[in-house]
């Protein structure tokens, strides 16, 4: 029988160039997947050599094994990689990024527990607005959205022990990328002025 997290189910260079949408495969990608990714979401259960290389923008979640040289010349987007075994780290290029650990938000665990929020929203909150904020919210919406579209059940098991497995995760983080998005922040923080005509 075929167990999809270990087997290769896409090939190479899917979502090359991708500029919008969400994708959720549950198996495993060839190499070079998400290569030049500039703006796609998209959840796997394991990479080739090469994951996200050049990639400018998007939102990518591995949860199983990458190949190696993962991130190479990424400048833009993030990537969340679950890391068992803490091996991930040899595996990707750190030329342009860093790798930070993924933490809980508060608001999530108000969400566990209540149905607040908008109607339309349905109580989610837009975590794609701000790359440099909500990464466990962020990464559990993600996860629950491939468990729901596709049945996985690594991706069920990750959220029935989910305080087991954030700790395991990875965000792979480009370091030029998050001063642009710092200096973003800090713009929008200054109080606009109005002018006064007379």
């Amino acid at each position: 029988s075929i167990t999809p997290e270990e087997s290769i189910i896409i090939g190479n260079t899917v979502l090359y160039g991708a500029i919008s949408g969400e994708c959720y495969f549950r198996g495993v990608a060839g190499e070079r997947f998400a290569v030049r990714n500039s703006g796609a979401i998209a959840v796997v259960e394991g990479t080739g050599d090469h994951g996200c290389e050049y990639m400018t923008g998007g939102v990518v979640v591995v949860i199983g094994q990458t190949g190696r040289n993962f991130a190479a010349g990424m400048s833009g987007g993030i990537a969340y990689v679950l890391d068992e075994d803490g091996s991930f780290a040899k595996r990707c290029n750190l030329s342009m990024v860093d790798l930070e650990p993924v933490e809980a938000e508060e608001m999530m665990m108000q969400r566990l527990h209540h149905h607040g929020g908008d109607l339309e929203g349905h109580g989610l909150v837009d975590v794609m607005a701000d790359l440099d904020r909500f990464d466990g919210e962020r990464l559990h919406q993600l996860i629950a959205k491939h468990a729901a579209y596709t049945g996985s059940t690594r991706a069920k098991r990750i959220l029935d022990n989910w305080e087991e497995y954030l700790p395991k995760f990875r965000k792979v983080m480009p370091v030029e990328y998050r001063r642009a998005l710092a200096e973003l922040n800090a713009e929008r923080a200054q109080p606009a002025y109005a002018l006064a005509g007379g």
